[in-house]
């Protein structure tokens, strides 16, 4: 019962893992083409990209901090 507890804990945070890496490419992509529309909004268009990548960074780290403690338990 235990090891299909750590089984699907590590299941669960490579989910998260996969899931935040998307979530950060897809901003880094959508920030590319508007900065290719807009070059003078550049600087602008990158503090919104790395607050919001940031953002999903830490939600990804406190998810797999709890599926791990979860398979710890």
């Amino acid at each position: 019962m235990e090891s299909l507890a750590n089984a699907l804990a590590a299941l669960s945070a490579s989910i998260v893992v996969i899931a935040a890496a998307y979530g950060i490419s897809h901003i880094g992509g959508k920030a590319m083409d508007a900065t290719g529309r807009q070059p003078e909004a550049a600087n602008d268009i990158r503090t919104s990209m790395i607050l919001a990548a940031a953002l999903i960074e830490g939600l990804g780290f406190f998810a797999a901090v709890i599926c791990l403690l979860v398979a710890i338990k």
